[in-house]
């Protein structure tokens, strides 16, 4: 099977970013399916052109992207990527089948372009519900914008052959457009429990980033985006600044918009206890969060973000680290129902502060936390068991086609 995967921002595991995408060529391709990519090379600082990935075929088109953008040079990235996508997979031959991914939404219309031009049949991967998320975040308000995009997300749907979606909320968005139920999959975003893991704390990287193993570390890592809400971390900080307490320290790792409006909110409190340690590679990252005490996943709140299947997440289920969460949606369930951390309310930075100044010293709880984070990992988010889910979904459906 010749599959076209279209995804704006693919990665792989050597340069910053989520690497699901890479995860699912790899998979297709050891089957012995021919996977070609196409995506944009802003992030990733590649040259535009065809290149061979670890035996999967990437095309970079040259269209830059970035977290930091403005609103209208994000909507033009965008609108600029269905163009040249769709202008370049035209000239691809006997295709059988497009998996198509968003962010953004406007990737579905490179599904459906190619679909009235080509005839080549699409699976569509839903990882945020928009319009959904731009809408409560505020970012599109016009009325009519509105209707005619929520009617757009509605023919993607129902012009694909399948869609997956990455949690459980996702994909009861996608039912309520009128999406048939059998027509769904839900693969949530996968833990890489052979690159985060438990393991002797490298010293280099303590070295590296001049990190305190004094003190007890708790990290955010991942993009520093409006969505994520982080200056709740630092208003815990603030707080714990308030209660005398110099014994917690927060870590962020990656770049974003966010950033400067927290690096400022660090600087008028004269904080301590959050550092800036900058955007690396998963490999690096891993290593960090090896020798953090705890990991947190933080989102504004907003109903639509309680759906989000974050990355992070499950890569410091893979690092063995209690898991702290302030998303009241179905991770909030899986730290509770599998005994891996804790939530803490959105609106409360001081629940926070509180909850760890309760747990920080509690060996035995934060060990168990541990543990059943990394079990949780291996046997139910394991990116060779989703991956496999998600190649078992093309096969199926072109299977179906076939007939």
């Amino acid at each position: 099977m010749n599959i076209l995967y279209i995804h704006q921002y693919f990665v792989t595991p050597q340069e910053p970013g989520a690497t699901r995408s890479y995860w699912i060529s790899k998979e297709l391709v050891k089957r012995g399916h021919h996977v070609t990519v196409i995506t944009g090379n802003s992030e990733s600082k590649h040259e535009p052109g065809r290149f061979d990935r670890d035996g999967i075929d990437v095309i970079y088109i040259n269209n830059f992207y970035n977290n930091s953008q403005t609103k209208l040079q994000k909507v033009w990235s965008f609108v600029k990527f269905i163009f040249q996508s769709i202008s370049v997979a035209a000239k691809e031959k006997d295709v059988d089948l497009v998996y198509a991914t968003s962010t953004p939404l406007t990737i579905g219309a490179v599904a459906l372009a190619l679909r009235a031009l080509k005839g080549w049949r699409y699976v569509f991967e839903v990882r945020d519900l928009w319009p959904e998320f731009p809408i409560q975040v505020g970012a599109v308000t016009n009325p009519i914008l509105i209707w005619l995009l929520r009617k757009f997300e509605k023919r993607i749907y129902k012009r694909s052959e399948h869609v997956v979606a990455l949690s459980p909320g996702m994909q009861e968005g996608v039912i309520k457009t009128g999406t048939p139920v059998e027509k769904t999959s839900m693969i949530p975003n996968m833990s890489k429990p052979d690159i985060f893991y438990p393991h002797e704390m490298n010293q280099d990287i303590v070295k590296q980033f001049d990190l305190d193993l004094t003190k007890f570390n708790v990290i955010h890592f991942g993009m520093l985006a409006v969505a994520n809400g982080l200056d709740y971390i630092v208003k815990a900080a603030i707080e714990l600044k308030k209660r005398g307490d110099n014994c917690i320290q927060f870590l962020f790792m990656g770049e974003g918009a966010m950033l400067p409006m927290l690096e400022e909110m660090v600087k008028d409190n004269d904080l301590h206890n959050v550092r800036f340690l900058g955007n690396y590679k998963v490999g690096i990252v891993a290593e960090v969060t090896n020798c953090c005490d705890a990991s947190i996943t933080s989102f504004k709140n907003l109903p639509i973000l309680a759906t989000n299947s974050p990355n992070k997440l499950f890569d410091s289920l893979s690092a063995g680290k209690p898991i702290i969460v302030n998303s009241a949606g179905w991770t909030k369930d899986m730290v509770e129902k599998d005994n891996c951390g804790f939530y803490v309310d959105p609106e409360k930075p001081e629940m926070l502060a509180v909850k760890l100044l309760e747990y920080k010293d509690n060996k035995p709880q934060l060990q168990k936390w541990g543990e059943n984070a990394r079990k949780l990992s291996v046997e139910v988010y394991d990116k060779a068991k989703l991956s496999a889910q998600v190649a078992d979904v093309l096969e199926t459906t072109y299977s179906k086609l076939k007939k």
